[in-house]
């Protein structure tokens, strides 16, 4: 698709961004004064090779040289005027009958950065009008202009500068292209980038919210326990006020231990992440906020995200219980019989309180996106005999290592 109707008849805007920081920024006056000593420089050679044959430079001619050389320091800026402008001053300097040489360098220069900019049709346009500018002197006006006496041009020399223009364009053309194909490239790279970000976030927040809710659950209960047997039963609150310092503990252990993963890129972890080898812990946490949990089953050996996954459902559940159920007893039960994938499954008998602690609904959606990472799933909701129930089944190998194999 043609990049000037893409963008309005402007530059694309990567081309913006780099005008903004290598031509708004200061003018490029090295590479535009290059060009111009070396453009008086070879014309001059070229007028003593050329010497009678064609008009003499004169201080116009330098001037006509000149003035096309230094259209070149706005280039970046003004790309269009800038092609018409060394055109304008090419076509001049031809038609006073000066010397050839490398009057069209500067016009080259500023075709090549139109079609860089975008301005394609500007340049083909001002290279157009060149050429048949050039012709119609060469062929018509030769009699009427100077120098005196000149003899009409081959049409092998036209052949020639077409040819030239067209080289010059083509590669502009290429050049064009892969320009932007480069800062499609980067912005896929940044998009890329971005996206991995917000999923880091996403896991870390998911993290957060699973070790705070599971640790302040178990805080906030045993905390009315100890307020209430604080007069009554001293030693039973001190007990209570134990299981809050354990919990606390616990879990700013674990908020340390998400958040070792915002240093620098490299560093090694610096404690296991937890898995169902950590289920009996939870078993005596949810026994210390007055839950029995009873475990049926063997946890079988899972990948690390797995694992954790498996891990932070069962804790995320267990929560849940504690918050939302009236029930002092839960079920875990794990299975795999089919070696494929492992069925968890988290069973209270309810009633439900109608207690709210605090809670959002992040838990079981927390939940979910960590099953579907995986490719596994997770169903929560009341059982037809009441209580609640939440049944994840996760994947007992990657895809990744699916693959391996």
């Amino acid at each position: 698709m043609d990049e000037e109707r893409v963008h309005g008849g402007g530059p694309p805007p990567w081309w913006n961004r780099w005008a903004d920081r290598h031509g708004r920024a200061r003018l490029p006056w090295r590479s535009t004064l290059l060009i111009t000593v070396f453009v008086l420089a070879g014309t001059r050679y070229a007028a003593a090779q050329q010497a009678g044959e064609r008009a003499p430079l004169d201080t116009f001619a330098r001037l006509l040289l000149v003035l096309a050389s230094v259209l070149l320091l706005w280039r970046l800026r003004h790309p269009v005027v800038v092609v018409f402008g060394t055109a304008a001053a090419t076509m001049l300097y031809l038609g006073a009958g000066y010397p050839y040489g490398p009057v069209f360098v500067a016009f080259a220069v500023a075709c090549f950065s139109a079609v860089v900019a975008g301005h394609r049709k500007a340049a083909w346009t001002a290279l157009g009008v060149l050429w048949a500018g050039h012709v119609l002197i060469a062929h018509w006006l030769h009699p009427w202009l100077p120098p005196a006496r000149d003899s009409a041009a081959g049409w092998g020399q036209e052949g020639v500068v077409a040819a030239w223009g067209v080289a010059i364009l083509s590669v502009a053309e290429l050049a064009r292209t892969r320009r932007e194909q480069w800062a499609r490239e980067r912005a896929e790279r940044a998009q890329a980038a971005r996206r991995r970000a917000d999923e880091e976030r996403l896991r870390i927040a998911r993290e957060l919210h699973d070790v705070l809710a599971h640790s302040i659950s178990v805080i906030n209960v045993q905390a009315g326990v100890g307020l209430a047997l604080l007069d009554s039963d001293p030693e039973q609150a001190r007990t209570a006020l134990t299981t809050i310092k354990a919990a606390s503990k616990e879990a700013l252990g674990e908020v340390r231990q998400v958040l070792d993963t915002l240093r620098a890129a490299g560093d090694a972890p610096r404690a296991p992440a937890p898995g169902l080898d950590r289920l009996p812990e939870l078993v005596r946490q949810a026994a210390g906020t007055g839950l029995t949990v009873t475990v049926e089953g063997t946890a079988p050996t899972l990948p690390p995200g797995a694992d954790l996954a498996a891990f932070r459902i069962v804790q995320e559940a267990l929560t849940n219980v504690v918050r939302h159920s009236g029930s002092r007893h839960a079920r875990v039960c794990l299975d795999s019989g089919d070696g494929t994938a492992l069925r968890l499954r988290i069973d209270d008998d309810g009633p439900a309180t109608g207690a709210d602690a605090g809670g959002t609904g992040n838990g079981l959606a927390g939940m979910r996106e960590r099953a579907a990472a995986l490719g596994g799933t997770i169903e929560a909701g009341r059982r037809p005999d009441g209580g609640f129930r939440v049944l994840a089944v996760l994947p007992l190998r990657t895809g990744a290592e699916e693959d391996d194999r």
